[in-house]
């Protein structure tokens, strides 16, 4: 994530700020520019809030255009919970912070992303949903997943102390919502990039045959758990349940890497171990070659969990990549990082 400035005093504002706190002009993200703008002093246009800034729940524009109430981000979105609890809008808000962070990844690598409206059968769309209780308190469970271009996403894992015990209960050392966010996404562009893409046989030679039975591989997984050497091939335990797992799961890998040392980049933070960092022309965006993206990478994580044990925190980043899992990273930088779409 790139530090941006304000368009009216020079200061530094992020990604999430409304408004600038050094002159105090309210601030849009303009997600074709990449840039965020102050918008009371720009010259008089059609741009404007995204309507879901009504409810502090966006800060992107609508830019000039688009004939549009929502955002590029929020135009995706098919159903969002009853704000009108207080709980709800307290995660619907998170939620959707951390999917302006995914699409600003989307839009950086300039990935295709049309809306339900634009694209009837393969559209993208988001549904923000929670548990029911019936009449006769039965709890029907909302699972977070992906079938068809709709990404679901319940609702209370917006709240810290309930994704935090579902973590916990799942043994899973790392579960974020954007972590989410990017592993679902992933399964998205499986189906646009993989397989509408002509790339089945490159993908099966790496990741193996998805052709098995996906509902049998993941009552195997919760039933058995992941095969005794799972770490020299894969880059999580879940990503052994079947090969669409493990795509998503090294995807959302490939998105955290990319977007963590861009940021570090943006903050001036490199190691002597890690001088790929340094070298002219290292934009993580538009990197391709793994082996360099790894060679800045490792460095960064070790340096930043050793930091995180000396506050007593657990590690930031608790994953090894062996060589099949940079193969499989590789993989998803040829399909992500094209000459076909120029990257921001």
């Amino acid at each position: 994530m790139r530090i941006f400035e304000c368009t009216n005093c020079g200061a530094a504002v992020y990604f999430d700020n409304t408004v600038c706190v050094h002159c105090g002009m309210r601030q849009g993200y303009d997600p074709r520019a990449f840039a965020m703008r102050a918008i009371e002093i720009e010259e008089p246009s059609h741009d404007h809030l995204c309507a879901n800034a009504e409810h502090e729940a966006c800060n992107w524009l609508v830019v000039d255009g688009d004939d549009e109430q929502f955002c590029l981000a929020c135009r995706h979105n098919s159903t969002i919970p009853d704000i009108s609890v207080p709980e709800n809008l307290i995660n619907w808000r998170r939620i959707e912070d951390a999917k302006r962070h995914l699409f600003y990844s989307i839009t950086r690598w300039r990935l295709p992303a049309p809306t339900r409206r634009e694209d009837p059968r393969a559209g993208l769309a988001f549904e923000f949903l929670s548990d029911q209780t019936g009449p006769d308190g039965t709890i029907s469970k909302v699972l977070t997943g992906h079938a068809d271009g709709l990404i679901t996403i319940n609702i209370a894992e917006g709240d810290d102390v309930e994704r935090e015990r579902r973590r916990t209960a799942m043994q899973e050392p790392y579960r974020t919502l954007l972590g989410h966010f990017r592993h679902e996404i992933g399964h998205y562009y499986w189906d646009r990039l993989v397989r509408d893409g002509g790339k089945l046989e490159d993908f099966r030679a790496i990741f193996g045959d998805e052709r098995e039975d996906y509902g049998a591989a993941l009552r195997r997984h919760h039933e058995d758990g992941p095969p005794e050497a799972w770490r020299q091939h894969h880059i999580s335990s879940y990503a052994t349940a079947h090969p669409w797992e493990d795509f998503a799961e090294t995807f959302a890998h490939f998105v955290h890497i990319v977007d963590t040392l861009e940021t570090a980049r943006a903050w001036g933070l490199q190691l002597s171990v890690s001088a790929t960092m340094t070298e002219e022309g290292f934009s993580p965006y538009r990197m391709r070659d793994v082996d360099q993206m790894l060679r800045a990478w490792v460095p960064m994580t070790l340096a930043i969990n050793a930091i995180n044990r000396s506050m007593g925190q657990p590690d930031l980043y608790p994953f090894v990549l062996p060589p099949p899992v940079a193969a499989k990273l590789g993989f998803i930088a040829g399909i992500v990082v094209s000459d076909d779409r120029v990257c921001a």
